[in-house]
């Protein structure tokens, strides 16, 4: 990509506001696509985006806009909407730029395609990237480091088109060319990290939660690998690394929605009043049956999906817990 390319940020969520705030540290003009129009002109006006992500002053070099022909006319775009939605955004634009780099995680509910294949399809003129990694986003967007997969479907070439636009010296890409292990990394430990919240929630402990995370991975391994994923890219900071750090912290909103479900909260009504996606819960059901396609057993995914349901929190985890004994063996 040639210097000076335009760039620009589709979803002014808390990750995609704390995108446009790294990529816009060096000074950089970045446009930010924001659905709501009062969100536009209180970030144009106030430089904040206090709805999503209060803690940061963004970039003067940020604008926000609502006209995705704006998005469409530049050279690289990171699309950072709910993953239930990107297919939707993505099909209101008048074309596509040559990169595109996907950064939700999630799969498609309403079909079960990652975010890749939806953008592949809506866009076959694109060169698909996906950035995955163990970050939250008011630490990205404070200048705290952070490590990330940068996944290019387009191979070497494409890696070497992004990678001086994105990487930043407290923000650091490490190349892959495995779009699968990228998003199923992201995507399922979104549903680990609901596990972990509720595990929190019951008060059973960091013994236990520990466990989960060590099981819920060999579940990631399973999956991923019957999709085609590479265990090396799920051994890495789009797998492993992002389900440690998704898993501990209320941080994460995934963990934050089990925590209140192991509270007793109900799970209708929390996803009711969450203004913010928790995309696990989005993903927990589809993912369930990709599994169960796939001769993939996933008992930590099908606790949450029954938890999800209105199942009772202390039967499931106690079904968890007497399920048979066995080896532990390798993860496979």
């Amino acid at each position: 990509m040639s210097e000076g390319a335009k760039v620009g940020v589709v979803g002014a969520g808390a990750w995609g506001t704390a995108l446009a705030q790294m990529l816009a540290s060096d000074g950089r003009d970045v446009l930010l696509w924001v659905l709501e129009e009062e969100l536009v002109t209180a970030i144009n006006a106030t430089h904040r985006n206090d709805l999503y992500l209060p803690s940061a002053e963004l970039a003067p070099s940020i604008r926000a806009t609502s006209d995705l022909s704006e998005m469409a006319a530049l050279d690289m775009l990171l699309l950072v909407t709910p993953a239930q939605h990107l297919g939707t955004v993505m099909r209101q634009m008048p074309s596509h730029p040559r990169d595109l780099v996907l950064c939700s995680k999630g799969i498609e509910a309403s079909t079960g395609r990652m975010m890749h294949d939806v953008a592949r399809e809506i866009a076959p003129g694109s060169d698909i990237a996906v950035l995955s990694g163990p970050t939250f986003a008011h630490e990205v967007a404070a200048g705290l480091p952070a490590a990330v997969t940068l996944a290019c479907g387009g191979g070497e070439e494409q890696w070497h088109r992004l990678v001086g636009e994105i990487a930043r010296p407290t923000f650091r890409p490490y190349y892959s060319d495995d779009l699968v292990g990228a998003e199923v990394g992201g995507a399922v430990k979104n549903v680990l990290a609901i596990a972990c919240g509720v595990v929190d929630g019951l008060r059973l402990g960091f013994n236990a939660r520990c466990a989960l995370i060590s099981r819920g991975y060999a579940e990631m391994l399973r999956f991923g690998e019957a999709l085609g994923a590479k265990r090396d890219t799920l051994a890495g900071l789009c797998g492993l690394g992002d389900l440690v750090l998704t898993c501990s912290s209320t941080s994460s909103r995934n963990f934050s929605l089990g925590k209140a479900l192991g509270e007793g909260q109900s799970a209708a009504a929390l996803m009711t009043d969450r203004r913010t996606v928790a995309e696990g819960a989005h993903t927990a059901p589809v993912l369930r049956e990709l599994a169960a396609k796939h001769g993939v057993d996933m008992p930590i995914v099908d606790a949450v999906c029954t938890l999800l349901e209105g199942g009772d929190v202390a039967a499931v985890a106690q079904d968890l817990l007497t399920r048979p004994l066995k080896a532990e063996g390798p993860p496979s």
